[in-house]
């Protein structure tokens, strides 16, 4: 059983909002930091194949070189942290078998146990179009983000979800396409400043019979 309650939940998710200023002397905790980065690898996937990677971008002046592929947004520069939510490019017959290969050792099965499991993910990989394989895995990058900001709302931290960037530029930047990825989206996170006009906004939210339909 869940140690939040369904009212702290909700108290916490009506709290966040799109950061968009961060105060740049603030930095998040450590040990906050390495929960999050662990609820990154937390992130459920479409067969369990984790096709990402999230890279945390430390080095200042890489940031700074980001800023003008990123529509001008200061939270690139001025946040606790940035991450960069990437998709594996070439996601195949290889992630098939390594995801097979390490489930049969984790839980401890005979070898070959999970053939089956493979032939399937494998034909899975291989029946779409290139093109229909990327959108899917990019799919699954979007889960992991959804995830982290639910998750960085329960510890009390800011964040700003960002598709208002450059991709091809990040790529370049920071050396994504030589090591098999792609961004998709970008994360700041800190600490919201005294003075972000956005902070005091109202949610524009639908009511929930206009989102939620219950069908007996």
């Amino acid at each position: 059983m869940s140690s939040v309650s369904p009212d702290q939940l909700l108290a916490s998710l009506k709290w966040r909002y799109a950061v968009k200023k961060f105060d740049p002397t603030a930095k998040i905790p450590a040990a906050t930091w390495n929960a999050l980065e662990e609820a990154l690898v937390l992130t459920p996937s479409s067969y369990g194949l984790q096709p990402w990677k999230f890279f945390v971008v430390e080095n200042p002046a890489m940031r700074e070189q980001l800023l003008p592929h990123s529509w001008g947004q200061r939270q690139i520069v001025e946040a606790s942290h940035l991450v960069v939510f990437a998709v594996k490019t070439d996601v195949g017959v290889a992630d098939a078998e390594k995801l097979a290969s390490f489930s049969t050792e984790i839980r401890g099965l005979p070898a070959g146990s999970l053939d089956a499991y493979k032939k399937m993910i494998v034909g899975s990989l291989t029946r779409p179009s290139a093109a229909d394989i990327d959108i899917w895995m990019s799919r699954q990058v979007f889960i992991a983000l959804g995830n982290f900001l639910t998750a960085a709302a329960l510890l009390g931290i800011d964040a700003c979800p960002m598709e208002g960037f450059l991709p091809d530029k990040y790529d370049e930047i920071l050396g994504l396409t030589s090591k098999g990825y792609a961004a998709r989206v970008v994360v700041t996170a800190g600490t919201r400043h005294p003075n972000d006009a956005s902070a005091g906004l109202k949610k524009i939210r639908y009511a929930l019979g206009e989102i939620v339909e219950r069908i007996a």
